[in-house]
């Protein structure tokens, strides 16, 4: 089991978190502050979990979920998040397949790369709603959901990857970061449910019309 710190307390996030503790995790919830009002929410919406400021969180943790609006991200210390695995949930709202996003150099997690230079970013869990975290069955599901994962450092790629399927999904490896375009805002690939082969396929499909575009 590993040790999940999840930044952001939201409903994805509280729903990521949530999860995590039902397959067996250990899981800080990190927000802006570490005040009474904070420890109270997380305790009120995720028992079991601790309630810390992102410093705190940070410690030990073996891997570290972005749960946050887009952009947010760049409030945090860059320096504090440097080798660590970090998971990008986020996603790009204001761009989609009309406008140009879903092409490799426009993926936001690699804008979430450039600003966190110094953490092994993956992209996962994107591409499923909260409610749906909370709802998939943890185990018996036959065929189980799938979530893609893609990263450029490999091995932290499938740290990412046994993570997903610890809470219950197949983990469908994308490739590189860039490939997290192909289920990103505005693909077929985003929000509905899939089997593995089936969101294999349509990721393939992506990379080829990727490679079409460039």
């Amino acid at each position: 089991m590993a040790v999940v710190a999840v930044i952001g307390a939201g409903k994805l996030g509280g729903a990521l978190a949530r999860r995590a503790l039902a397959a067996g995790h250990t899981v800080s919830v990190a927000g802006r502050t570490d005040g009474t009002a904070f420890r109270e929410r997380v305790a009120r919406t995720v028992p079991g979990a601790r309630a810390s400021s992102v410093e705190v969180a940070l410690q030990g943790a073996d891997l570290v979920v972005l749960a946050l609006p887009l952009g947010e991200h760049r409030r945090l210390d860059p320096t504090l998040l440097a080798s660590h695995v970090v998971v990008d949930a986020m996603n790009d709202w204001t761009t989609g397949p009309a406008s140009g996003a879903g092409t490799a150099a426009e993926d936001s997690s690699l804008r979430v790369q450039r600003d966190l230079p110094g953490a092994h970013v993956v992209k996962a869990f994107n591409h499923i709603g909260y409610h749906d975290l909370d709802d998939e069955p943890l185990h018996g599901a036959s065929p189980r959901r799938a979530l893609a994962v893609a990263g450029d450092d490999r091995a932290a790629a499938r740290r990412v990857a046994d993570l997903v399927e610890s809470l219950g999904f197949d983990a469908v490896d994308a490739g590189p970061l860039a490939r997290g375009a192909g289920f990103a805002v505005g693909t077929p690939a985003f929000a509905a449910p899939r089997t593995a082969t089936e969101l294999g396929a349509l990721l393939t499909s992506a990379r080829r019309g990727l490679l079409v575009a460039a």
